[in-house]
């Protein structure tokens, strides 16, 4: 069957209807032929997401969903997995050439193995003039040699979370802007019994932002404009003793942490500080027992460190098909009617601030100013920094951060097992396995 514009507002009209969207992110930039995509006879899909953290994005997606098969007549099988199982399973499935026929990837995964992947520039091009064009940081990951080998689809926003409260009651007013007073900050929080908490474990998404921030804002880098490793510099060994002071403040066990933990250490009153997508805001929301903390939360963006200006990473998500899929049409059109305005809109305010857009027509939708918390989140997607900077993007810098070359040489200087000279040398010599080939 033959998606057009007609089947997609009909196919849609009462997911609409309930969120009153239907005006946000309608106005077309520069108009592109509008693709038409037929599914092929019987066809089916599955596709392989992330689980969620807030139960409204799921929600959400699933409903677009069900309007698609009520459209087109395509099932449409939704799996999910462990944020930390994403990577490797959509590896395999694509080194094997069996399994889901789309993901929810992480970051710059598709570049990792773009051969395998089906062109999705036609959709590409065709979204980003309709909706006001891709902000660049989600595009980069998601093209290769200007074509798109993915789909952007969000960036998930990182803000430190704490205890306003706790915050005052040690000596703090207001949060403070630079590193060097959220060192003191966090110095005080655990001289009270209230202490931070950061992931040094292979958390996907909390500890890369945590340990590309560390890094950044200190002025080091993996690599150069010329993607020459420079991971082993004067910056970075100052980003490492500046994490180690950190360290020594935190409560136990950070080293372990996946991006689960510091969620839970965080409502279970074991820490007053971390740094989380806005999901940990709505898991203490909707739980009665913690209306105090609910009360006393607040967010904000990472501090400033010595390179002066605020650099931070973002984890995004991309939605790719793979090319083994028997049924690419079909793909193509299950991926236009959830990126269209009715179905976009509704999947973004049920998501509640946490996954940022990757188009920037959909900026206008009001969940960025429903909630003052939201505030840090909403321009997560216009901020970000690729994972690959300075370099390009491409096998390299998605093989070093899967391997998560970063994050452990964080973890191994804070927990003690190298000098901060000796983890940098080791990152080094890790990173230039993948930028030396």
């Amino acid at each position: 069957m033959t998606i057009n514009r007609r089947d997609l507002l009909a196919a849609s009209a009462g997911l609409v209807a309930a969120t009153g969207l239907s005006a946000l992110g309608t106005r077309p930039a520069f108009a592109q032929a509008e693709p038409t995509y037929t599914p092929e006879a019987g066809a089916s899909l599955r596709l392989l997401r992330w689980a969620p953290f807030v139960q409204g994005d799921e929600d959400a997606w699933l409903a677009n969903t069900k309007k698609f098969t009520e459209a087109t007549g395509v099932e449409v099988r939704v799996d999910k997995e462990s944020w930390e199982d994403i990577r490797p399973k959509a590896a395999v499935a694509a080194n094997v050439g069996s399994g889901p026929d789309m993901v929810l990837c992480w970051f710059d995964d598709a570049h990792q193995y773009p051969d395998k992947l089906v062109d999705l520039t036609e959709l590409g091009n065709y979204l980003g003039g309709k909706y006001g064009g891709w902000y660049d940081g989600l595009k980069g990951y998601a093209t290769r040699d200007d074509k798109f080998i993915a789909m952007p689809l969000a960036a998930i926003g990182n803000a430190i979370c704490y205890r306003d409260s706790h915050m005052k009651a040690a000596g703090f007013s207001e949060f403070p802007k630079d590193t060097a007073g959220f060192l003191e900050l966090c110095k005080a929080l655990k001289a009270k019994g209230t202490p931070a908490g950061f992931p040094h474990g292979k958390a996907v998404g909390d500890g890369n932002n945590y340990a590309h921030w560390l890094l950044w804002s200190h002025g080091g880098m993996m690599v150069d404009e010329s993607s020459k490793v420079v991971i082993n510099s004067p910056e970075t060994i100052a980003a490492i003793n500046y994490a180690k002071a950190l360290y020594e403040t935190f409560i136990p066990g950070t080293e372990s942490w996946l991006d689960i933990n510091n969620n839970r250490a965080f409502l279970a009153g074991q820490v007053s500080l971390t740094a989380n997508g806005v999901s940990l805001y709505y898991a203490a929301k909707k739980d009665p027992a913690l209306a105090e903390l609910t009360a006393d939360l607040r967010t904000t963006n990472f501090p400033v460190g010595p390179v002066g200006k605020s650099v931070e990473l973002c984890q995004t998500t991309s939605a790719i098909v793979f090319s083994h899929t028997k049924y690419p049409e079909a793909a193509k059109a299950y991926l236009k009617f959830m990126y269209e305005a009715e179905q976009m809109n509704a999947w973004i305010g049920g998501s509640s601030a946490y996954c940022c857009q990757a188009l920037k027509a959909f900026a206008s939708n009001p969940v960025w100013t429903a909630d003052p918390l939201h505030a840090p989140y909403a321009r997560a997607s216009e901020t970000l920094r690729p994972n690959g900077y300075a370099g390009p993007l491409g096998y390299a810098s998605a093989g070093t951060m899967a391997d998560y070359v970063l994050v452990d040489m964080f973890a191994a200087a804070v927990t003690g097992q190298m000098t901060p000279e000796e983890a940098a040398e080791q990152a080094e010599k890790r990173a230039n396995r993948y930028y030396s080939v």
